[in-house]
């Protein structure tokens, strides 16, 4: 029987979705409820049927203004083409999907307006396709200096890999050697689906979709058409690079298929702290001391930066944990020109007078000065309840 529950709603998309967000949704659903990922479960294949019923209508502009105004009831017996509208089923007859509902084998041919292909490609490692595709992308963390982050630096990286056999070019087979056709697939590349209502099929797992088997293997990768091997690399790290950025090395991934390109190798960046300078974004942060008389008087006084010391003039009357900055002095913009800047927070030092005379001097400076840091602070305490 169709679906009563609202197709918005079955789709998990709001009633004003556009066509995109909409196959979005169905393509997401698909995957997860298709019957060749659920074997045997018949609340799956019923939930693939109702979100296929869904997708039919709201992906059909004349079919999904009937359901916004009239709902469920636009399609029902009599009520026009769409879901319920006529029969479907092992023998004809039986209230369901009708000859304009949606039918799964529809999508298997390529119908309804996209490939089945195109939406189950993943599930079965690429559909149909048999033709050269690219290898799969790989990645691998590296750690980084806090200082190698700031300027970039050049180091080697050695990793064990799989890689397309020199010998036999990928084919697996002997150079020389006449590929046979396939005994399983009779030259098709592809086997019949697991379960033929859905009028698909998938590559054929002898010969991977090439509808040819090896007579004689490849000496070299005994028939795998790949071998492992350890290669030193060579990786440049850009200035600028953060937790979690990715510097791509092509073609050091997978090996590709059927004479298809290597993936990319992406090495993700983790980069170590450091003791004195923190990061946020592409700004520096650090915290310098100063002199009470420092503070008061102002001063010039020498601050480490990433380029070395620098003269910085602090203004007098500087309170502590106040912040001045210095620009272009932080982190390089990945991938673009400038840098950050450097914010420099001053923490005033309060000695301890360890002398009567130095005791004396304070007391001097508290009459020759005289303030009350606490005026404004006023507080009558919480109004106890109860």
């Amino acid at each position: 029987m169709p679906t009563t529950t609202d197709y918005y709603e079955l789709l998990g998309v709001p009633k004003g979705a556009d066509i995109k967000d909409i196959k979005k949704a169905y393509r997401k659903l698909a995957r997860k409820y298709h019957p060749d990922v659920n074997p045997g479960d018949a609340g799956a294949e019923r939930k693939f049927k109702e979100i296929g019923e869904a997708y039919e209508v709201l992906n059909d502009p004349k079919k999904r203004e009937m359901y916004d105004r009239f709902g469920h009831a636009a399609f029902e017996q009599g009520g026009g083409s769409g879901p319920g509208a006529g029969g479907y089923g092992h023998g004809g007859g039986h209230s369901g999907y009708g000859g304009g509902g949606f039918r799964p084998e529809d999508f298997a041919r390529g119908g309804q307006g996209f490939d089945f292909n195109d939406i189950f490609g993943n599930i079965y490692g690429g559909g149909m396709r048999t033709g050269p595709s690219k290898g799969q992308d790989s990645q691998y963390t590296m750690e980084v200096e806090f200082e190698d982050a700031l300027f970039g630096t050049t180091t080697h990286l050695s990793v064990q890999r799989d890689a397309t056999c020199t010998v036999c070019d990928g084919s697996g087979s002997r150079p020389g050697s006449i590929p046979q056709t396939c005994p399983d697939c009779k030259g098709t590349g592809k086997s019949k689906s697991a379960m033929p209502f859905f009028g698909g099929s998938q590559p054929c797992q002898r010969c991977h979709g090439t509808g040819k088997s090896r007579s004689e293997p490849c000496i070299n990768c005994n028939g795998r058409g790949t071998v492992n091997k350890s290669e030193r690399l060579t990786v440049k790290i850009p200035p600028g690079v953060d937790n979690g950025s990715r510097v791509r090395l092509a073609g050091k991934g997978g090996p590709g298929t059927g004479g298809g390109p290597p993936g990319d190798l992406y090495i993700i960046t983790n980069v170590r702290p450091h003791g004195f300078f923190e990061r946020r974004g592409d700004n520096l942060y650090c915290e310098v001391p100063v002199t009470i008389t420092e503070a008061a008087l102002g001063a010039k006084i020498d601050v480490p930066t990433k380029d070395g010391m620098v003269t910085m003039t602090i203004p007098a009357g500087t309170q502590s944990g106040q912040e001045l900055r210095l620009r272009g002095k932080g982190v390089p913009h990945l991938g673009s020109a400038g840098e950050g800047d450097q914010y420099v927070k001053l923490r005033v030092v309060v000695p301890a007078p360890d002398s009567e005379y130095a005791k004396q001097l304070f007391r001097d400076l508290e009459r020759a000065v005289p303030q009350d840091p606490r005026s404004k602070v006023s507080f009558r305490g919480f109004r106890r309840r109860g």
